[in-house]
């Protein structure tokens, strides 16, 4: 039974973080925009909101941690958002092929997050944001002490649940506002929303921007709550930001499903360590390496399934990943 907790207690916030990019990317995606570089978007909004914790956490005398988290939640919103702006400039203004931006975007937010975390690393091998991550990671008062359900429901800061409100919402949004569905519209003929009085290059713009800035948020997430506060030369965000992307596909393009999706990966990601000691059996290091493949080879297969069912309403939107030229319309 502790075994079991635990695996909970290890899947729910790794899928929070693949969550935050799905969400974000999906968002990006409904435009038409297929952005490659939520690993590098994440690793920016990752170290921007540790950077604005840690400096602030070491330069007042009485740091205040809401103050801390407003500090991290704004910057990194502001870094990532500002990669989404890159990418939207380069892909919707210059028409730059999607694919290689994206893909650009993910080594050059890596490259950043690193130049810049080498000064405060100062030659050590990680640095912390103590308050910071007692802050994010604060579980909720009285119900987390309910038993195995306080432990495996309420024993999470408050960015894993604001998730699940947030997927939440982008499904009332795309299916039941005005601007959802014109969003939906510009992603799947853009010519035709184009036609009818909608401002597609807006809606792209806006669309990467927000995308990419709660993208940043699974970053930060990351950082200072999974990873307890620690910034370090070696990081997993960038493998979790292709695992977002793959948690889009598997969801089929639906916020909803971004819910239990994103645990059904951290459940899939953390097989190798829970299983086997919970049927008492010891696993190679090349086992364990195929085992961590499972979420991936997932994907394929809904990807697969999907593509052979041909449902509309599974299906990608019909202009993801192709430039608007409005001349041509």
């Amino acid at each position: 039974m502790s075994s079991l907790i635990a695996w909970i207690l290890r899947a729910i916030p790794f899928g929070t973080i693949i969550m935050y990019g799905a969400l974000g990317e999906t968002i990006t995606e409904k435009s038409g925009n297929l952005n490659l570089g939520v690993p590098g978007i994440m690793y920016l909004g990752g170290f921007a909101g540790f950077a604005s914790a840690y400096y602030y956490e070491n330069t007042v005398a009485e740091p205040v941690a809401i103050l801390s988290i407003l500090l991290a939640l704004v910057s990194a919103l502001a870094a990532s958002a500002l990669g989404g702006l890159i990418y939207a400039f380069l892909t919707i203004s210059l028409r730059a092929n999607q694919n290689v931006t994206g893909l650009a975007l993910t080594t050059f937010g890596m490259g950043v997050a690193n130049f810049f975390g080498v000064f405060i690393l100062d030659g050590a091998t990680y640095s912390a944001a103590p308050i910071a991550n007692k802050a994010f990671a604060a579980k909720i008062p009285v119900l987390s002490q309910m038993g195995v359900l306080g432990q495996t429901v309420f024993s999470y800061g408050f960015l894993a649940y604001a998730a699940i409100v947030l997927a939440i919402a982008l499904h009332w949004f795309f299916n039941r506002t005005r601007a959802g569905l014109n969003l939906r519209a510009v992603g799947e003929n853009p010519a035709t929303a184009d036609a009818a009085g909608i401002n597609v290059t807006r809606y792209k713009y806006l669309a990467t921007c927000i995308g990419a800035a709660i993208c940043g948020v699974g970053g930060l997430y990351y950082v200072l709550d999974y990873n307890q506060g620690i910034w370090a030369t070696t990081g997993q965000i960038e493998a979790l930001g292709w695992l977002a992307l793959a948690l889009v596909i598997f969801t089929t393009w639906k916020p909803l499903n971004a819910i239990w999706g994103a645990y059904l990966f951290g459940i899939l990601y953390w097989l190798y360590q829970f299983l086997p000691s919970m049927l008492g059996i010891t696993v190679s290091s090349a086992m364990t390496d195929l085992v961590q493949m499972v979420p991936y080879v997932v994907t394929i297969l809904v990807l697969i399934a999907v593509s052979l069912r041909r449902k509309k309403e599974d299906q990608p939107p019909a202009h993801l990943g192709l430039a608007y030229f409005r001349e041509e319309r």
